[in-house]
């Protein structure tokens, strides 16, 4: 069975139902990404004679990445192509986050502005063939913007997504998978001001999202944003369903400063 979104652009995957290692904001952290999958279980080897890597996830287990794999990091292109070998091999399932979005905009030609580490992953890709560019485009291309696995029970968005929206499909709820919502102001940083959907979450799945750096894995209402900051120095988070099991690791580095510092939050 090869995964792809259906015609509303869902990937809608009830019958699915773990274990899920769901994995936070990657933005080109290679490195980082090989050590947890490791330390998950899953074994990694790079097949120099495909050009691909063959990955043996742990029994019953499946990688699911909330997106934002590219950007401001050192290897977006390794990360791009670990995914899409895992999820061409059935052991992973990726949403889109935004940045993904505008590398798949920029690839197909159209007019954006390469700023915010998109002109970090444009440069890592001049080292890369025709052919593996024309790869990413159609993956990046054809992500879903929000999963939904286990009977319902588990939402899978960038930005999360409140409850009256699961499985429905339309630009606006794309955009706030993609983007969260937001107030239409920009703050002293310049950059939007998001509203705390998960502030006013009421609904029965689990809803693991990223995409707002937190210091420490947030908790608010059976939603967990698990986007840890690993880019800016802070760490890589998978959490584990349905056991809630979080596994980190810690940057080998600080790639880029975070415009806007990251939030403060208990973890409960």
């Amino acid at each position: 069975m090869r995964y792809e979104a259906d015609k509303s652009g869902n990937l809608i995957l009830k019958d699915l139902h773990g274990h899920f290692h769901v994995i936070g904001d990657v933005h080109g952290c290679f490195d980082e990404l090989l050590t947890l999958l490791k330390k998950l279980g899953y074994k990694i080897e790079d097949d120099k004679a495909t050009g691909k890597y063959r990955v043996a996830a742990p029994e019953g287990c499946m990688a699911v990445f909330v997106g934002d794999l590219v950007d401001r990091g050192p290897n977006s292109p390794e990360v791009l192509r670990l995914v899409m070998d895992m999820v061409e091999q059935e052991l992973a399932l990726c949403v889109s986050g935004n940045h993904d979005d505008k590398l798949f905009r920029k690839l197909m030609g159209r007019n954006v502005q390469v700023r915010h580490g998109l002109e970090l992953t444009m440069a890592q890709l001049e080292n890369y063939n025709q052919a593996f560019i024309s790869r990413v485009r159609e993956f990046l291309g054809n992500l879903p913007h929000h999963i939904i696995l286990d009977e319902g029970r588990l939402v899978v968005a960038h930005a999360g997504l409140e409850e009256r929206l699961h499985g429905r499909h339309s630009k606006s709820v794309r955009d706030l998978c993609l983007y969260g919502p937001t107030t239409g102001e920009v703050d002293a940083y310049g950059l939007p001001v998001r509203l705390d959907w998960a502030a006013d979450y009421s609904g029965v799945a689990v809803v693991v999202y990223g995409h707002t750096p937190v210091r420490e894995p947030r908790w608010k209402n059976n939603t967990i944003n698990i986007d840890t900051g690993c880019v800016f120095g802070g760490k890589l988070t998978a959490l584990t369903y349905p056991d809630h099991i979080l596994t980190t690791v810690d940057a080998f580095d600080t790639y880029a400063e975070s415009i806007r510092p990251f939030l403060h939050h208990p973890t409960h």
